[in-house]
């Protein structure tokens, strides 16, 4: 067998954290006090300079761990998923195996030339144009100009700026940043790919087509993919294999149904409300007119197929927001969108919500249509047809057991949606005449 693309080894990230004191916060400090904090904190900063230590601000120190001798390997043309929630060492992570950060202990073996795409701009110089970019980061990952130029035009048709290739890319936006980083990323041929969540600055038709490319990348072309996300399904299509980070340490590693379907329980805990204000919001959803807050589950939990359901979902509003429209989406856990209700979908009524506040809004299904399984849920609020107020994608992992009326067949194999419709026997005469008798 041969050696991993990716090897790592008992790998830990130490930081330093200043805190000030309540009393420094606050301003009830007098001269003396003052004086004696700043010239403590200067006599360390010497100390820490000439160690060759962080420098703190502060007047304590604590010690944070990101990561704690964290181990795996990847093999060359796997795709490896990490998901985990925010502060959990994802970013870190990624940071080590790019050589941005080193770590405090343990060490990585990297196998190939590394792409990454981290942050928006990362890597790019924000005085030159969209062309220089390219030539500089081919030339970073060691490409001879002459390879470069044969990649160069597949790669400005797939970031599509062909108008602004000459623009420095200072003047862009965070989308065609994103696009032309991405393009440069995937084609000009590293061994090792590493995706952040940056992606999800991108339109959802652009994100697309940048997974179908990761996938292209690994399945044809045999190069190791590490993807980080908080969109589940995406996760579950993309990654075979996915760890799952939390506190710094890997708690779980598998099949990423199974990771995902584990993570997904530990973050719900069949809570009655389950709090929103803190799930990651993707990147287009820049303003925060109107924020998510909490679904509060008014049926019995797990839910039951065939049974009624009711929840209410909390959210408030900064200023007035026009024409609001809710919405809530059932997926399995591979990201395909199963069933979906909105409050606009009957009569189109999207009421003006004409001054800032908390509000919510009831949602009731008369019988659940959805087959014993696991279920994400995804909310949404919007203003008019398409307009994204807020969007969160699987916040939530629902159960769904049989009902009092569930037939057997369906929960033995999972039948998805199960719904109601008009049937008509369309028999011939003779047949009729048969059944009659019969």
């Amino acid at each position: 067998m041969p050696p991993p693309v990716i090897s790592v080894e008992h790998v830990s990230k130490r930081y330093l954290v200043g805190h000030r004191t309540e009393r420094q916060i606050y301003g009830h400090t007098n001269l003396r006090d003052a004086i004696g904090r700043e010239l403590r904190s200067a006599a360390r900063k010497v100390v820490d300079v000439a160690r060759g230590r962080q420098v703190v601000q502060g007047d304590t120190v604590e010690e944070f761990w990101a990561l704690k001798d964290i181990g795996f390997e990847v093999q060359e043309g796997e795709v490896l998923g990490i998901v985990g929630r925010n502060g959990a060492g994802k970013s870190t992570l990624l940071k080590i195996l790019s050589r941005i950060t080193e770590p405090t202990a343990g060490r990585i073996v990297l196998r190939g030339r590394v792409a990454s795409l981290l942050e928006v701009g990362t890597g790019f110089h924000p005085e030159l144009s969209g062309r220089e970019n390219i030539y500089l980061n081919g030339a970073i990952l060691g490409m001879s100009r002459g390879e470069i130029r044969r990649k160069f035009d597949e790669i400005v048709a797939f970031a599509e700026i062909e108008r602004f290739l000459d623009t420095p890319v200072k003047r862009y936006s965070s989308g065609m940043y994103v696009r032309l980083a991405f393009a440069v990323a995937a084609h000009l041929e590293p061994e090792i790919l590493i995706v952040d969540e940056v992606l999800a600055v991108g339109d959802a038709e652009f994100q697309k087509k940048c997974l179908g490319k990761m996938d292209d990348v690994s399945r044809r072309e045999g190069r190791t993919v590490l993807f980080v996300s908080h969109n589940m399904g995406v996760v579950t299509s993309l990654c075979p294999t996915v760890i799952w980070l939390e506190h710094g340490v890997i708690r779980q590693r598998g099949s990423a149904r199974q990771v995902i379907t584990e993570y997904l329980a530990r973050r719900t805990d069949r809570e009655q409300v389950i709090c929103l204000s803190g799930v990651p919001r993707p990147q287009y959803v820049e303003e925060d007119r109107l924020r998510l807050q909490a679904i509060e589950w008014l049926s019995d939990l797990p839910l039951r197929h065939g049974e009624p359901v009711r929840a209410r979902i909390h959210f408030k509003t900064r200023v007035p927001v026009s024409s609001v429209a809710i919405g809530i989406g059932f997926s399995n856990l591979e990201g395909t969108r199963l069933l979906t209700y909105d409050t606009d979908f009957q009569g189109e009524i999207r009421p003006d919500l004409s001054k800032s506040g908390e509000y919510s809004v009831d949602f009731c299904i008369a019988s659940l249509p959805l087959a014993p399984d696991t279920y994400a849920l995804d909310i949404g609020a919007r203003s008019g047809h398409g307009h994204a107020l807020d969007y969160l994608a699987a916040c939530a992992q629902i159960e769904v057991i049989a009902g009092p009326m569930t037939p057997g067949f369906i929960v033995l194999k999972g039948a998805g949606v199960r719904l109601p419709c008009e049937w008509n026997w369309c028999f011939s005469e003779q047949e009729r005449k048969l059944r009659l008798i019969g």
